[in-house]
């Protein structure tokens, strides 16, 4: 590492990634990766150093099929192993479930526009605001942790934009206490770095006592840069997928997560080696080949190069191996 990335390196690489494939990566292709699957990519991830893990949903497996063996996942798993693991929630039943089945960190989600909760969970905002305190109960229950997750923190596709100051009501709101931390969402993409960078120290301001989360999408090409500033702004974890995957099946305009490949290589954490980057090249190309999904990642696309002086591009002979040459 040069001393410009050293450098680059401290500023940023403190931050945690959160690898979501497995939730919000997988939820709008429509395909099932099997149990083995999944939990053979979490431990790949986690041998790889990615600090924290999205590993599934308990939404209904009707609505959103490719998250029908979430418990199955869990279960698997080692008490290590599931420290570093997030599974989606968003009623206490939910919380109950998942610390039954092992799970001790909770990502509780709602909208903060009524109109998406409704269409996203089935309530309104503040019903799901009323039910929060059960499912911290459930969760202090089994010495786990809880999230509060506002989705559609930006705009709402539905409504529109969404006001500041409603995201700042439910993060204050008395009924969300005890959860450790805030997650903001770009749900759909079409925020800016001033807007995201705004918002989060806003919030960060207000609610000092907990960590700011970032969750972003790549819709509009922002995922990085609106990330970048999410960090620079105090965010202490920002979530990403391989490969740029994902969507919420619930939100029409809503395209992929912005790229952990892409996040990984602008931010440089002190775990992330050439040769790990290079094994979650290949880990996510593979996976995505299996969904039959296209690899959006800028970054993925850079390793493939034919740019062998520098340290983070593909030996050429793995690209011929794996049948991808790559460009200029």
């Amino acid at each position: 590492m040069n001393p410009n990335e050293t450098s680059l390196a401290t500023t940023l690489g403190n931050t945690i990634l959160r690898d979501v494939t497995l939730r919000d990566g997988l939820q709008l292709t429509g395909k099932m990766l099997s149990t083995e699957r999944k939990v053979e990519t979490v431990r790949e991830l986690i041998r790889l150093g990615v600090p924290a893990i999205e590993l599934g949903s308990m939404a209904r497996a009707d609505l959103v099929p490719p998250m029908a063996n979430t418990l199955e996942v869990v279960q698997a798993l080692s008490p290590e192993e599931l420290e570093k693991c997030w599974i989606w929630v968003a009623t206490p039943g939910h919380v109950a479930k998942a610390s039954a089945a092992g799970a001790r960190n909770f990502q509780y989600c709602l909208s903060a526009s009524d109109s998406h909760n409704k269409a996203n969970i089935g309530r309104t905002t503040d019903e799901s605001l009323a039910a929060l305190p059960e499912a911290v109960e459930y969760a202090r229950a089994v010495n786990g942790q809880i999230q509060l997750c506002i989705a559609t923190s930006f705009t709402c596709p539905f409504e529109g934009y969404v006001p500041e100051e409603r995201i700042l009501s439910i993060a204050n709101d008395p009924r969300a206490e005890g959860t450790t931390d805030i997650v903001i969402c770009d749900t759909l993409g079409q925020a800016i770095p001033a807007q995201v960078a705004g918002l989060i120290t806003r919030v960060r301001a207000e609610s000092p006592a907990r960590r700011i989360v970032y969750h972003g999408h790549d819709t509009w090409g922002l995922g990085v840069a609106n990330t970048l500033a999410a960090i620079q702004a105090g965010a202490a974890m920002v979530d990403g997928a391989l490969g740029g995957l994902g969507g919420c099946p619930f939100a029409p305009g809503a395209s992929g997560n912005t790229s952990s490949e892409d996040i990984l290589f602008a931010t440089r954490p002190e775990w992330l080696t050439t040769d790990a980057f290079a094994d979650l090249v290949v880990l996510s190309e593979e996976l995505l080949a299996e969904l039959g999904e296209p690899n959006r990642s800028k970054a993925a696309q850079g390793a493939r190069s034919k740019a062998k002086a520098f340290d983070w591009v593909l030996p050429f002979e793995d690209a011929l191996q794996s049948g991808t040459t790559g460009g200029n």
